[in-house]
């Protein structure tokens, strides 16, 4: 016998289920809320106005990866995203992600992670993908374990452009991941 489930029941899991969308406007309000010393303490704190709107145009545009806004339900709850960079000779891709504080420690971030790795996977164009949190961020390192990353040691990252930071390098093997080439 199928378990009964209610109207109310489907639109509850429906309003909880954590998707990701491509980039667009609604992003730069999301990059507005994301702009708190909080959010930006390992990253160099808070930027200008013209940065975020810098950012939200380099998203927009972006190419050699997808930068997505994750939605719980109809709501913004953050952003997660990968782009190409060389590390050490080799082409991969890196990831960066950020879920608002008042959705944090419920694991939408992993969750977001592992399936944007999967849109990256999905493309087949690089085997590893990368995270670089800050040494001394607990959660974002908690992030990257959540989601299946192995730690490839410490390096130092920089990030912003001048600022050098000790770094954990958190790795992914993408070939590794059971998806379809898009």
């Amino acid at each position: 016998m199928r378990p009964i489930v209610s109207m109310a029941d489907r639109t509850l899991s429906a309003m909880n289920t954590l998707r990701l969308e491509s980039w667009s406007d609604a992003g730069l309000e999301l990059l507005h809320r994301q702009n708190t010393p909080e959010m930006t303490e390992h990253l160099g704190g808070p930027e200008t106005e013209q940065a975020i709107i810098d950012r939200h145009q380099r998203y927009l545009r972006l190419e050699s990866g997808e930068m997505l806004i994750v939605r719980l339900g109809d709501e913004v709850i953050g952003s997660v995203g990968y782009w190409e960079r060389e590390r050490d000779g080799e082409d991969v891709y890196e990831t960066g992600y950020g879920i608002l504080p008042e959705f944090g420690g419920r694991g939408y971030a992993a969750t977001a992670l592992r399936l944007a790795a999967d849109r990256a996977a999905a493309r087949g164009a690089r085997r590893y993908l990368h995270a670089f949190p800050h040494v001394d961020h607990a959660a974002s390192n908690a992030v990257c374990r959540k989601a299946g990353f192995e730690l490839a040691g410490e390096v130092s990252f920089e990030y912003p452009k001048g600022t050098w930071l000790q770094s954990n390098d958190w790795r992914l093997d993408l070939s590794a991941l059971d998806v379809r080439p898009a």
